[in-house]
């Protein structure tokens, strides 16, 4: 009995310390799985966010191209539409792809932004200005041509420099 009792004495501090280094060793092991699930999410959200940020200026770019001058003429364009009707459609297909486009502001930088308005301000401007040179009797055609024109005596458009700006931001971000 006497040896019963002194693997008993040499055996209940071993398993008190065995036990308490187990409960331990897996409160560790849980906290670390939650620290990593945690740092996983936040590089999944960052991947995510990426992503779309690359998709933004993407759209952005798409936005500019789509309102510039050329491209936008030659896309609405219609030969039987008098002047003023043709003023009114082009300024609404600038309007409506910004608008369109309004939520990626949340995903490039401000100044990038900025100059995407601006392009679409001053491309409505270039619009407005061909327009009031027209006469009541001017078809898309005459307005078509005015603001070529005017787009030639201009040199870079806004639209340009806003996407060479976006061009060289996105660079700078990756």
């Amino acid at each position: 009995m006497d040896i019963l009792i002194q693997i008993l004495i040499a055996t209940i501090p071993a398993a008190i310390v065995f036990l308490t280094t187990a409960v331990f060793l897996k409160r560790q092991g849980e906290k670390d799985a939650r620290r990593m699930q945690m740092q996983l999410n936040r590089t999944k959200k960052k991947q995510n966010f990426l992503t779309e940020r690359m998709e933004a200026y993407q759209r952005a770019i798409l936005l500019l191209e789509r309102i510039h001058p050329n491209s936008l003429i030659m896309r609405i364009h219609n030969p039987a539409l008098p002047s003023a009707v043709f003023q009114t459609e082009l300024i609404k297909a600038v309007r409506e792809e910004f608008e369109h486009n309004v939520t990626q502001q949340l995903f490039i930088s401000i100044e990038a932004w900025n100059m995407l308005k601006k392009a679409k301000d001053e491309t409505a401007k270039i619009i407005n200005v061909a327009g009031q040179q027209m006469s009541d009797t001017s078809m898309s055609t005459d307005l078509a041509g005015k603001i070529f024109e005017i787009v030639g005596e201009v040199g870079d458009l806004p639209t340009e420099i806003a996407v060479e700006y976006l061009k060289k931001e996105f660079q700078e971000l990756f």
